[in-house]
């Protein structure tokens, strides 16, 4: 096992601490993001504790020379940080668990065990943030979905037609263009008819 942090009493506390398990050998402390990466591949410990905030060299930077070098090592994330895309953007890049430093010795001990034996950890203190992430990542890519008669005024108004001119073509009235251009700029978040035809190109809704 690994630890990796900038600050020499929180590195050298944790690394002790961690040491002292019987279950645990600790192989290499580090006070840089170069020195850490450097050590997990000289050294190739099961477990590296890494703090995000490292110089030279950040937590994710060493996430993603681990992944894309397909390095054996499991990476947990201990850091004060507790932002929710801090978060998500770790456990995208292969992260084996996340917990701040907010946590107890016997929750990190609890991390590093449940790291070293293959599972995921993250801590009670980011586990909701990450949920709310997660749902606002899915909403934001989440596809519109129009109605048939939407699309049209949509292509319509992308041709540069008025409100009265749809209305005469699709033989309705101009207040109902006007509700169906309201709905569609909802379901497209926008809040004005250019920007509506500008993310209906994008999404493909205009082919």
């Amino acid at each position: 096992m690994l630890v990796a942090d900038n600050h020499p009493i929180f590195l050298e506390a944790v690394g002790r601490a961690l040491e002292s398990r019987s279950e645990f050998q600790l192989v290499g402390l580090a006070n840089d993001g170069r020195e850490a990466l450097e050590a997990i591949r000289a050294l190739a410990p099961g477990v590296a504790v890494v703090e995000e905030y490292l110089p030279f060299m950040s937590g994710l930077g060493i996430l993603r020379a681990v992944r894309d070098e397909s390095l054996g090592t499991r990476v947990l994330i201990l850091t004060r940080d507790d932002s929710s895309a801090l978060v998500y953007e770790a456990m995208q890049l292969g992260a084996a668990g996340f917990v701040t430093k907010t946590a107890t010795l016997t929750e990190i001990y609890d991390a590093v065990a449940a790291v070293a034996d293959g599972g995921t950890v993250l801590g009670p203190q980011v586990q909701a943030g990450l949920v709310r992430e997660l749902r606002t990542r899915a909403q934001a890519t989440k596809p519109a979905v129009l109605t048939e008669r939407e699309q049209e005024v949509l292509r319509m108004v992308a041709d540069g037609l008025s409100a009265p001119e749809i209305a005469a073509r699709l033989a309705i009235g101009p207040a109902t263009v006007r509700t169906h251009v309201k709905n569609l700029q909802a379901k497209l978040d926008v809040n004005d008819r250019a920007a509506a035809v500008a993310k209906g190109m994008r999404r493909g809704l205009l082919d």
